[in-house]
């Protein structure tokens, strides 16, 4: 007789990977509106390009790495419902604070607060997913769940986009207990009441039992590091491979907008519809393809199927980026759709490698130590590279497409590079995680 799964039932298993994404969304939404709103922000904060890069990677991307480790081991071990509805409470509130700023350094120590919130989700999010199908489907979940970055950023976009023009028709505002504010804070004020709201729909998530190597062992830290040092090539290659890709996503995500607006005259809502249906259609496309790539090449056997798609994502995003340089307003809007494909595809991918070749107790702090790098090194530096090199380079606000290109080219072919090196350690390391059985060493 058949064996009963002991994976939940297919429609609640895609119920979880709905809800968690609907909430991806949302944290996407509030990290990425402030993309569009480089122009008034600046402009009311009488602050830099560079300065706003701090705004728009680094402040987020400082906590949401330093609290992302102790709550991936959180993951591991408490309610992982708990924990994410702990953290949309703090990175909408926190994101309405942002819409209460009125210094510089009042916005900076907000945008902190959001991404220490935010790094609650995903370790615990690619935990239950991990645990609700089994591994040969579990790549096409992931992405499903990580389509969130798209869909939210694209959201971010064009309901952006629409909210600019709407507030912007009805200039500053007077509200009740907070005062005269402008269009800009309005938007950050309405999307931390949507995410408190939020909360309710998490009552939906069931925790379904941990599976795979080592469910029930109680691991230290100790023994996770140990694990984690076997395993170095492979972690290093993967997370620094993946990390080039977001380093190029980001990069572009945070500085597009600004490019179109400077480089070919587009306004802000121009650009909110334009930018923000190539991340939304194509990003979501994007993903997905390559989550349903994966699992083609894993029924083929081809063990080393998350780290080709991130490698073939990486040649084909390479050649895109010279649509930075083009006079073409249409040249430049499909060389960024392709881009937007591309650089999609390996983001479901990445965190189901993670969760393949970690014994369960150590998925959620091995999740958080990728999304550590993959933040740190895209978010938290990628726009500011950026803004450096057309800063201090070459000083003037209208060479942003040259920055751009020159960036996006080199992380993409240090991708290229490092994702090559990565096939034959990771089929080793899922060798590895099969003899697993709570060693310490």
């Amino acid at each position: 007789m058949a064996q009963p799964s002991p994976y939940p039932a297919p429609a609640r298993a895609w119920v979880t990977v709905t809800i968690l994404m609907l909430a991806y969304v949302l944290s996407f939404i509030d990290r990425q509106i402030l993309n569009l709103l480089v122009g008034p922000i600046r402009r009311d904060l009488a602050i830099s390009d560079t300065e706003m890069s701090l705004l728009m990677g680094f402040s987020f991307a400082l906590f949401y790495t330093l609290c992302g480790i102790p709550l991936g081991r959180l993951a591991d071990r408490t309610s992982r419902r708990g924990l994410i509805a702990a953290g949309v409470l703090v990175w909408s509130a926190m994101t309405a604070a942002c819409g209460l700023a009125r210094h510089y350094w009042h916005f900076l120590f907000a945008r902190v607060g959001v991404g220490a919130g935010e790094a609650a989700l995903s370790p615990a999010a690619y935990s239950l997913i991990a645990d609700s199908f089994p591994p040969e489907r579990r790549a096409t979940a992931i992405s499903v769940y990580s389509m969130g970055i798209y869909v939210g950023s694209g959201l971010a976009f064009l309901l952006g986009g629409v909210v600019i023009q709407f507030a912007s028709a009805q200039g500053d505002m007077t509200l009740p207990l907070v005062g005269t504010i402008r269009p800009w804070q309005l938007i950050f004020l309405l999307l931390g009441v949507v995410g408190v709201a939020f909360c309710s729909l998490l009552l939906l998530l069931r925790e379904p039992p941990r599976q795979g190597v080592g469910v029930g062992v109680d691991v230290s830290l100790s023994q996770v590091m140990a694990y984690l040092r076997r395993n170095r090539k492979t972690v290093l290659l993967h997370n620094l491979g993946f990390a080039c890709v977001a380093f190029c996503a980001y990069g572009a995500a945070s500085w597009v907008p600004a490019f179109f607006i400077r480089t070919h005259g587009m306004d802000a809502a121009q650009v909110g519809y334009v930018y923000g249906l190539l991340i939304g259609v194509f990003g979501s496309l994007g993903i997905i393809a390559g989550g349903r790539l994966c699992d083609r090449l894993t029924a083929r056997g081809y063990q080393d199927a998350p780290m080709r798609v991130g490698l073939i994502a990486a040649v084909v995003a390479l050649p895109s980026f010279f649509g930075y340089a083009a006079a073409s307003v249409e040249v430049a809007i499909c060389t960024v759709g392709v881009g937007c494909f591309a650089l999609a595809m390996p983001f479901g991918v990445a965190p189901a490698a993670i969760q393949e070749i970690m014994p369960n107790p150590m998925r959620g702090q091995a999740s958080a130590l990728y999304l550590f790098v993959i933040t740190l090194v895209g978010l938290g530096v990628g726009p500011t590279a950026v803004a450096l090199m057309t800063d201090y380079v070459f000083r003037d606000d209208q060479a942003l497409r040259y920055s751009l290109l020159i960036i996006s080219v080199t992380a993409a072919g240090l991708a290229v590079l490092l994702l090559g090196a990565s096939l034959k350690p990771y089929r080793e390391s899922l060798e590895r995680v099969q003899q697993w059985q709570g060693e310490t060493g």
